[in-house]
């Protein structure tokens, strides 16, 4: 045990004597004898060079794909090299949370910028400093409007089902009903929603593009919402935002979203980002921290946490959460990204997702037996039928190290990135054709 405690021998009998024992056994005499390990069942230890070619050996059991036609929530996009570079130095990765925070102006600094990143993609009022993901985010918001009064909250069918899935233990917590909206045709069923909206209902939950990748009526469903008193949250995706409508241009009071595609690696499902923006009027019902600028003593440019509605700064009942940090490391990546990117950029992303996503869309169903399942138009996910079972073509593709669209229902989610080449595209769409005729 000494090898892996970095005091002296003389250190350590200097702390056991001051505290009055003789020995480290001597700080756990109220555990019974039986429940103590005298001897861990451990191999022996290793070289650097037996681990590595161990490290080696497992790492072939990974299947690295060199073309990916899936998201489902997860997407592959474009990283500067500078996110990695500046996001990899020791100081911002062995960073915690900073309780004396106003001692870290550097990292409350990156956690400012941020914020106003996100305020500037979404046109909302205020940030936060990040929850831990995408679903939390949304479950979190739902959380902000709980009310005894409207005990009711509402969430589109047509959102991720993980999503769902979250905001439903989230509100079998806190005593919230959750009902979903049936969906028809990909997307949210709007007579269904205007006979559900009423005055017991809270909020109203949808995602724009939708799980099935659709564009939402986001505009009239915003509208349903606030006719019957709830509050309107919209989960988005980030590179959409730049080249459809703004949350804000769709009257939300709260827009949430997974912040992976903002210079984050698919990295086996995290860690991701849940990023959260609200009207100033709200801004107060925001769970975790707020990092707002001010000037110091002496008239110089500082920043504050300036907002803590968490269970661990106020009392447990007033807490608007008890999300107790922030994903600081994920929230500079996507910083250092939008600023590498740029708001160009980020939109000539968002344009060559849509025209490749369109242009694989009309090349499958081309295909016979293949057909868009919805008519909705749609950002850079689509759903196709398939004339034979999924897992058939995508184990053909597998074979090829082409990811293919995840399997839903009857069908294929497909989707295209800016990562996805011409070449690439029409590899797949040859593969298909190829699979099915046999």
């Amino acid at each position: 045990m000494g090898s892996y405690i970095p005091s002296t021998l003389a250190e350590r009998k200097e702390m056991l004597a001051s505290i009055g024992v003789n020995s480290l056994d001597d700080l756990y005499v109220q555990v019974p004898a039986a429940m103590k390990l005298k001897k861990l069942d451990l191999p022996v230890g290793k070289s650097e060079l037996e681990v590595v070619n161990i490290m080696e050996e497992l790492s072939l059991k990974n299947k690295v794909f060199s073309a990916i036609f899936r998201g489902a929530g997860a997407y592959n996009h474009y990283i500067p090299a500078i996110v990695k570079s500046v996001t990899s130095k020791e100081e911002f990765v062995t960073a915690y949370t900073p309780y004396q925070a106003e001692i870290s102006q550097g990292i409350l600094q990156s956690i400012f910028e941020y914020q106003t990143m996100i305020c500037e993609l979404t046109g909302m009022d205020v940030s936060n400093a990040s929850v831990y993901d995408g679903a939390s985010a949304a479950a979190e918001a739902v959380l902000m409007f709980k009310d005894k009064k409207k005990p009711k909250a509402l969430i589109s069918g047509s959102v991720n089902p993980m999503v769902i899935r979250t905001v439903q233990t989230y509100c079998k917590g806190s005593g919230i009903e959750l009902v979903v909206v049936p969906t028809t045709g990909g997307v949210t069923d709007i007579e269904a929603l205007e006979k559900m909206a009423d005055s017991t209902v809270s909020c109203v939950y949808m995602q724009q593009p939708n799980y099935y990748g659709i564009i939402e009526d986001a505009e009239k469903i915003g509208e349903i919402s606030h006719s019957a008193g709830a509050k309107y949250i919209m989960g988005v995706n980030p590179i959409a935002v730049t080249i459809i409508k703004t949350p804000a241009e769709y009257g939300a009071d709260v827009a949430v979203g997974e912040g992976q595609p903002l210079g984050m690696p698919l990295a086996f499902g995290g860690p991701y980002l849940g990023f959260m923006a609200t009207t100033k009027p709200i801004m107060r019902k925001l769970p975790g921290r707020i990092v707002g600028e001010t000037k110091d003593v002496d008239g110089k440019r500082a920043y504050v946490l300036t907002l803590q509605a968490r269970e661990q700064h106020i009392r447990r009942e007033k807490a608007s959460s008890n999300i107790c940090s922030n994903q600081a490391l994920c929230a500079l990546m996507a910083s250092v990204f939008m600023t590498a990117m740029g708001a160009d950029g980020i939109k000539e992303m968002a344009n060559q997702c849509l025209s490749k996503a369109h242009y694989t869309a009309k090349s499958i169903c081309e295909i016979k037996g293949f057909e868009m399942k919805f008519s909705g138009e749609f950002f850079h996910e689509f759903v196709t039928t398939c004339p034979i079972k999924t897992n058939i073509l995508m184990a053909e593709l597998e074979k090829k190290g082409i990811l293919g669209g995840y399997p839903v229902d009857d069908g294929i989610l497909w989707c295209v990135t800016e990562m996805n080449s011409k070449a690439q595209i029409d590899t797949l769409v040859s593969i298909i054709k190829e699979v099915c005729k046999g």
